[in-house]
């Protein structure tokens, strides 16, 4: 795609903050306390389940919520009483809300002309993101006559239109089908990284999230948990709740025994803090970490498998009746049928610990 005028902010990017922000809608506490960060030009995904506080953070950001308390600075300039209009922050909705009564190159000018920009230079800067977003040929049609991931780039070239220092992104892409969101999270990550604009993206989807961001800040109950490069936070996860959220994790009984932990046989130093006064725990584990050999007096059994391309997904019941997760090269899982004994290890690496959450 050709590179446009518009590839060239006409802004530094901007350096955004969260201090100290606390809202409570009735009874519920939807911020407490988010402390956060964002470096210019820095792509950052929040992530959380539902009600967590992520869309509230957005929101605040962009002007349409106000904080019971705390600050959102730009800049380092305090932002938190300037109106939503006045925010410099341009945000793209789940929903579209494309005015259906104007075609598309209409709806991504609509911004200029509420600022009074002449309309030979708005249809001109209208046109260059259309182009930017691969819809230079659409300009004329209304939003029904468009799809839904063709409706969401008109969306997202109406966000740019302002030149905004700040895109937000509020679950985008929920809407769309697995195919379309698949190549328009890559086309926004795209236009991000050409366009150097510092974004956040809301998402609840965890494989959208560690695909696309420089660094993932997962929430959880108005709280911040961690926030970390995609890798760290898949590799190195600060609580249990990050580890069981991002990816797929499983539990497996272990004791405490000084600073390591005894777990399938063996004894593992532990990464990170371990719970007040518990000697029985469970150890976090991902699928790709667990060992498995064919035993045929292990007391473990494999009770399904599912192939998923270059790796198969084993199900393997321990004696106790727990269900571990393990990947294994598909040419070396051909005879782990359902019911082979097997035995399981784990690399001689740290790993983290967590309440038990079986007796």
């Amino acid at each position: 795609m050709t590179a446009t005028a518009l590839d060239a902010p006409t802004q530094a990017a901007a350096t955004v903050e969260f201090r100290g922000l606390r809202r409570e809608f009735g009874s519920t506490v939807a911020l407490d306390g988010l402390d956060l960060t964002v470096r210019p030009g820095e792509f950052l995904a929040l992530l959380g389940p539902s009600g967590c506080g992520k869309t509230t953070a957005l929101r605040m950001l962009a002007g349409f919520e106000h904080p019971d308390s705390g600050a959102v600075l730009v800049d380092g300039h305090d932002v938190t009483g300037v109106p939503a209009h006045r925010r410099d922050a341009g945000m793209v909705f789940q929903s579209y809300s494309l005015f259906p009564h104007l075609n598309a190159l209409d709806n991504v000018a609509f911004g200029l002309r509420m600022r009074k920009v002449r309309t030979s230079e708005r249809r001109s800067r209208a046109a260059e993101l259309l182009e930017l977003v691969g819809l230079a040929d659409k300009g004329e049609r209304f939003p029904h006559q468009l799809s839904g991931g063709q409706q969401q780039r008109i969306a997202l070239a109406r966000a740019l239109a302002l030149r905004p220092r700040v895109l937000l992104l509020d679950e985008p892409l929920s809407a769309l089908d697995a195919k379309v969101r698949l190549s328009l999270r890559e086309e926004i990550r795209r236009l991000q990284q050409e366009l150097g604009i510092t974004t956040l993206f809301v998402t609840h989807d965890q494989e959208e999230a560690l695909s696309v961001a420089d660094r993932v800040a997962v929430m959880r109950a108005g709280q911040l948990e961690q926030c970390a490069e995609p890798a760290e936070l898949y590799g190195r996860p600060a609580t249990a709740f990050v580890a069981e959220f991002v990816g797929t994790m499983s539990r497996v009984p272990g004791t405490l025994n000084g600073e390591d932990v005894e777990v399938l046989g063996q004894r593992l130093p532990v990464d990170g803090p371990v719970p007040d006064g518990a000697r029985d725990v469970d150890v976090l584990v991902r699928p790709e970490a667990v060992r498995v050999r064919a035993d045929g007096v292990g007391t473990a059994r494999v009770v399904a498998t599912a192939f998923l391309g270059a790796v198969v997904r084993a199900t393997v019941r321990l004696a106790d009746g727990t269900d571990v997760k393990a990947d294994l090269p598909a040419h070396d899982a051909a005879g782990l049928a359902a019911g082979s004994a097997v035995d399981l290890s784990l690399p001689r690496r740290a790993v983290l610990v967590a309440q038990r959450t079986k007796s």
